[in-house]
């Protein structure tokens, strides 16, 4: 007999690997989406599949599955991801790990505007190459499988607050 587990395991990052995020905005009829997208390189202890299985407990972590469809995190407050904009740069925290982003100005300006952004975390490790080739990189991005192994939340901001 088996079961599904409900519980929690830490994530070490030396599992996951080398961890990156990555922004971007996307122009829609409503205006522009800032996104995010988080995957590991593959480069974990245990290779591209066993990075892809720690990223998978960190969303189970998380409270979330990449089957869950688009999440909408100001309904589940005690999600343990936060966004959080201070001076132009940008912190996403989830457990054990923080991932600081620098984005551009045009991200900074959408997500003020918006008040939010959407974050994938996909499973789907980098399939290698040069992080700086802007062409690959939206390309996985864009790719069915990339998106398909992916947990999607409408993630708030938060901002720190004046005194």
């Amino acid at each position: 007999m088996t079961s599904n587990s409900t519980q929690t395991h830490p994530v070490r990052s030396a599992e996951v690997g080398s961890f990156v995020a990555m922004s971007w905005s996307r122009e829609t009829p409503q205006g522009a989406i800032p996104y995010i997208l988080v995957f590991s390189l593959g480069d974990g202890t245990s290779g591209p599949e066993g990075s892809a299985t720690a990223v998978e407990q960190l969303i189970h972590n998380c409270q979330l599955s990449t089957d869950d469809g688009l999440i909408d995190g100001s309904l589940r407050p005690s999600m343990p991801i936060s966004l959080l904009v201070v001076d132009g740069s940008v912190v996403l925290t989830m457990p054990q790990i923080n991932t600081p982003i620098i984005p551009s100005n045009q991200w900074l300006t959408d997500v003020t505007e918006r008040g939010y952004a959407c974050l994938l975390i996909t499973t789907r490790t980098w399939p290698g190459g040069e992080l700086t080739d802007t062409d690959a990189l939206a390309a996985f991005a864009n790719h069915e499988e990339t998106l398909k192994h992916s947990a999607k939340i409408v993630l708030p901001t938060r901002k720190l607050r004046d005194h």
